[in-house]
This record gives structure tokens, C-alpha cells and sequence, in this order.
């Protein structure tokens, strides 16, 4: 397997409390061959705890992004998938590790990048983080138990998309996803029109924007699709 492609994931982590489950999280990457990790806001540093739970995958760790938001996470990541244990107020594509690794890796053979986020061992993602994924990704488990740590979580994806890209079937290619700020912007743009034209009343948005968001990102745009968009957004604000 060429490693260029294992490097064409990234393991993102959202304010984690506890360093050891940051050690756990680069030994379970590293036996996957995955290298790219990106901490948000971490809420406990790179300490001995998580270089002894790292079991010797230190290069993992000393190799870690720290950022302090999402955004900075993602912004070179084309597609988003997110980790979900539960069902949310509004229903998002939700897939397995398994179709998330196929899916991924018509993304990574064409070059491009995947971020996967992970969210705090106690609550997971909020809705807003969760809205910034293109999918949402859910394992599995026996329902009468559900029990997965962080680190565990993370072994089973990893291992699925290193599953995926030993397999020498390469898929066709896709064209070149629409980057997450420029979706933000034409989210941006698309919520102004609405307001002008009368049709998203903020006094009772019945959550349009959301479910508009979903409707998109369930698609993942390419970029010139969403330059046709913001195009046709464009001229009905001249219009109006």
C-alpha cells in the first residue's frame, strides 16, 4: 500500500479531557499506519500518561497539530466525516465505519484529503460540530451495551479505511470537492437570499438553515458545482 494514501487521513480529536486517551488514540493510529492526528482545543497536554498509553508511538504524538478550533482542523480537508453515537434532533446520513472507508477512498485516490472527528469521551459532538460533516458515521454495537472508548473508536475506523485501500480495486475519480470555507461562505450566502426574498423568517426559522445544510452536504458538492450555486444566489440578490 502506498503510504501516501494512509497519509491522506486525518484523526482529529475535539477538546479531549484526558491526556491518556490522546496516547491511546496515536498507538491505535499508528498500528493502522495512520500518522496525521490534530488535537482542538485539547483539555489536558501531551504529558508522561499519554506517552506511556502511546506505547511507544511517540513520533505520532510528537507530531500532533494542536488548533484552536474546527475550522482550522478541516480547512484542508475535502471530505468530513463524523462520529456519532446517537441519534440527533435532525437525522443526518449515517453510515458505518465499513461504507465510510468505500467512501473515502474514491476521495483519497483522487487525491484528496479526509478528516474524521471525534468528539469529548463524554458528550461526543455538538449538533453545530456535527453540521460541519458531510456524513456521520455510527459503529455498530450491541445496543444493550454501547460502551466504546475514545481510543477504541478510533481503532475501528482506522481499520476499516486501512481495510479499504489494501484493496487494489482503485476506484474511478472524483472531482475536486468544495473545501469546508467555501461551503461556510455559500451557506452564508444562501441564508442572506432567503432573508431578502422573505422566504427564511428569522422571528421562526423552523430550522431551514440546518436542514438545508443536511440536504447539501448529504450531496458533497464539487467546487464548480457550488460556484454554479453561489452564482445563481449571486444574480437573484442583483435581481432583488
Amino acid at each position: 500500500m502506498d503510504q501516501n494514501f494512509l497519509d491522506k487521513i486525518r484523526i482529529i480529536l475535539i477538546e479531549t479531557t484526558h491526556s491518556g486517551n490522546i496516547g491511546s488514540t496515536a498507538r491505535a493510529m499508528k498500528t493502522m499506519g495512520l500518522s496525521d492526528l490534530v488535537l482542538v482545543n485539547p483539555q489536558d497536554e501531551i504529558d508522561d500518561q499519554a506517552r506511556a498509553l502511546s506505547s511507544n508511538a511517540l513520533d505520532i504524538l510528537d507530531g500532533a497539530k494542536i488548533v484552536r478550533n474546527l475550522d482550522e482542523a478541516i480547512k484542508d480537508c475535502d471530505l468530513i466525516l463524523g462520529t456519532s453515537a446517537r441519534k440527533r434532533y435532525l437525522d443526518w446520513p449515517l453510515i458505518t465505519p465499513r461504507e465510510a472507508a468505500e467512501k473515502s477512498k474514491e476521495i483519497i485516490f483522487s487525491g484528496m484529503k479526509v478528516g474524521i472527528i471525534f468528539g469529548r469521551e463524554r458528550n461526543g459532538l455538538l449538533n453545530q460540530e456535527l453540521e460541519r460533516c458531510h456524513m456521520h458515521v455510527h459503529i455498530p454495537t450491541n445496543p444493550d451495551y454501547s460502551s466504546l472508548n475514545l481510543a477504541q473508536a478510533v481503532q475501528l475506523i482506522s481499520y476499516e479505511m486501512r481495510l479499504s485501500l489494501l484493496d487494489p480495486k482503485n476506484p474511478s475519480p472524483k472531482d475536486k470537492l468544495a473545501k469546508p470555507e467555501n461551503l461556510e461562505g455559500f451557506y452564508t450566502c444562501l441564508e442572506s437570499v432567503l432573508l431578502d426574498i422573505g422566504f427564511l423568517d428569522p422571528k421562526a426559522p423552523r430550522k431551514l438553515m440546518p436542514r438545508l445544510r443536511r440536504l447539501f452536504q448529504r450531496v458533497v458538492l464539487e467546487e464548480t458545482e457550488l460556484n454554479i450555486l453561489r452564482g445563481i444566489f449571486e444574480e437573484i440578490k442583483k435581481k432583488k
